[in-house]
């Protein structure tokens, strides 16, 4: 038998492999990055009047004139922030949704969480007439109640992926009628108004949404990287999850927790952004190579599929602009139909 070398030793190619998958991570997450920069720098130069790039680049650093001070940093930079914090938000929140499920058809506006945080903002419009953060308050509230309606559902013994998955899918078809019902009973202009909503749109974000976006993930960030760990051995399977000592359905509660709370933020500051929750974390798990969640890659890429979906939507169109949402889901519908086509051509639920 051929004596094993210490280059070629299982230590040493284990430690070789993980090197470059880190490296690869890296630089995934640089370029990504780079190019959310670079889509957050052409957002902020264009519109009315129109900023070179470097001056733009130039007055975030603090070194522009008061004109260019004023548009950028007063008119249009809460906006950008707000769609690069969203994005971020929904791209870490589906990335630990597909990664407790094992499924990349579990995120949140697919299995019911948006769908519970839409019905009860548009309660709040039709029924009470409320406005803004109020509005925002009921969404979370409805986010929160329908993940817990969900999980109380789907528990036997434990929450098994697949029946969390149809459970949320029947939750937010109940929650899409009572929408549609609600939306019936309006008047044409509250409907209007509570279909803006439900669009999702980033017009008219001020600098407090920005601070809410980023209070919510400076408090969620610690959270979610002690839980991260727990998440990739989570993946492994509950019963060998079990064998390593892992409190399975109390990390699982903390993980969803998280990610609910993530989404329904998100939710609240632009209203239901669908499919980015759904397209970030598989895109970033094929950038990376990477067996586990990706967390910051998902991130990245969130962010970047709202940035870039508002620089479409306020730009593609001349002087019509279109809600944020529409473009995403332009996006997002052809990737969902094309996970359906491969689900059924492999035989299996994902």
């Amino acid at each position: 038998m051929a004596s094993v070398t210490a280059d070629h030793s299982p230590a040493q190619v284990i430690a070789r492999a993980r090197a470059v998958r880190q490296a690869r991570n890296l630089a995934v997450v640089v370029v990504l990055a780079v190019i959310v920069f670079v889509i957050f720098c052409v957002s902020l130069s264009l519109g009315d009047f129109k900023i070179p790039v470097i001056d733009v680049v130039k007055t975030l650093f603090g070194g522009g004139d008061k004109a260019t001070e004023f548009i950028v940093n007063r008119l249009r930079l809460p906006r950008a922030l707000t769609a690069i914090l969203v994005g971020a938000a929904l791209g870490i929140s589906g990335a630990i949704f597909q990664s407790i499920a094992r499924n990349p058809l579990a995120s949140p506006d697919i299995i019911g969480v948006t769908y519970g945080a839409s019905a009860f903002a548009v309660f709040a419009i039709v029924t009470l007439s409320l406005t803004g953060w109020a509005v925002a308050g009921f969404a979370i509230c409805g986010a929160l109640i329908t993940s817990f309606t969900m999980y109380l559902l789907a528990w036997r013994r434990g929450v098994s992926s697949y029946r969390l998955i149809l459970v949320g899918i029947g939750i937010g078809a109940m929650a899409t009628s009572v929408t549609s019902y609600l939306l019936t009973k309006a008047r044409v202009e509250i409907a209007q108004q509570a279909l803006i909503w439900l669009t999702g749109s980033l017009n008219g974000r001020d600098w407090s949404h920005v601070r809410t976006m980023a209070i919510m993930l400076v408090l969620s960030a610690p959270i979610t990287m002690i839980l991260v760990h727990r998440l990739r051995i989570l993946q492994l399977g509950d019963e060998t999850a079990y064998g390593l000592g892992l409190r399975v359905e109390r990390t699982r509660l903390g993980l969803i927790v998280v990610a609910v709370l993530l989404a329904a933020v998100a939710t609240a500051a632009a209203g239901p952004i669908g499919f980015v929750a759904f397209v970030a974390p598989p895109i970033a798990r094929w950038l990376t190579r990477s067996p586990g969640p990706a967390l910051v890659a998902s991130a990245l890429l969130g962010a970047l599929v709202v940035a870039l979906s508002d620089l479409v939507a306020q730009h593609a169109l001349g002087n019509t602009q279109l809600p944020v949402g529409v473009v995403t889901g332009v996006i997002g519908a052809p990737y969902l139909m094309f996970l359906l086509a491969r689900t059924n051509r492999i035989g299996s639920g994902g």
